[in-house]
């Protein structure tokens, strides 16, 4: 059977009868062109509209569309109409969010220490992974020593309240991809086990900005946590305040101390940016 070779036809509207560049012009999507234009502002500190329709070859109007795009979505910005773009704070987001642990580890420090001797309680610092956390950092208190979770050991999200604090901050389809099914692990009598109860705590606990578990992974602890929380909305760890349930139990005493622990993820998140 004799192969089908296109040839080029006499419309103009033919993609075989455009030129090579004109082809591959078209083919570039608005996502390529943006990432391109991101690519020369943090390459060259700013960069005009005229300049990007040079080095992409369209015309200006092009650019200043992709341009645009890129400042509504947060990743170029203006000091003012008609001047220069610059680098916008989603691309700093995004720096912040592929730091790494080591990087957060060094921001949260010298917040957790000062955390932990005004309250003699353990603080730690939890990252999300899948459906569980990893413990990168922890300031046992003179009363929790014994109960100190290892660095780098990894509890479940769903009933610690530090996971809870960083699940808080996601949508409903990341919360389903990171439980298939909807099932939750039971580790206590007061585990949530139910998806509709998990949601509802994970939409309080946004609301107000910090999370509590009492006696849900360990019946013998009750958990405190605020989420650090970039400007895009999302939780690259959680600050953690744990003592025993014995005389951490009732609302009044968790929102007595609830504040110092939002003040600390706050503070955590600045030093980040600095």
């Amino acid at each position: 059977m004799a192969q089908f070779t296109p040839t080029a036809s006499d419309d103009p509207a033919d993609p075989v009868s455009q030129p090579t560049g004109r082809r591959r012009k078209d083919a570039a999507t608005s996502a390529e062109l943006a990432l391109r234009a991101v690519t020369l502002i943090a390459q060259r500190g700013t960069l005009t509209v005229s300049e990007l329709a040079r080095e992409l070859d369209v015309a200006s109007s092009t650019a200043h569309r992709v341009l645009t795009n890129c400042r509504r979505a947060g990743f170029a910005r203006q000091e003012s109409p008609g001047a220069p773009y610059v680098i916008g704070p989603a691309m700093h987001e995004i720096a912040l969010t592929v730091t790494g642990p080591r990087n957060l580890r060094e921001a949260a420090g010298p917040v957790l220490s000062q955390l932990q001797n005004h309250v003699d309680e353990m603080v730690s610092f939890y990252v999300l992974e899948g459906k569980y956390v990893r413990v990168v950092q922890t300031y046992p208190g003179s009363r929790t020593k014994t109960v100190a979770p290892s660095l780098g050991k990894l509890l479940p999200a769903h009933c610690t309240a530090g996971g809870k604090a960083l699940l808080s901050r996601e949508t409903p389809e990341q919360l389903r991809r990171r439980f298939p099914g909807g099932l939750l692990a039971q580790y206590t009598e007061r585990s949530i086990t139910d998806w509709s109860t998990l949601m509802d705590d994970l939409t309080v606990t946004r609301q107000r900005g910090w999370s509590v578990s009492v006696g849900e992974f360990d019946p013998r602890l009750t958990s405190i946590a605020a989420p650090v929380v970039l400007s895009t909305g999302a939780a690259v760890g959680a600050v953690v305040l744990t003592g025993y349930a014995s005389w951490l139990r009732t609302r009044a005493e968790i929102e007595a101390i609830a504040p110092r622990v939002m003040e600390a993820a706050t503070a955590v998140t600045a030093r980040m940016r600095n």
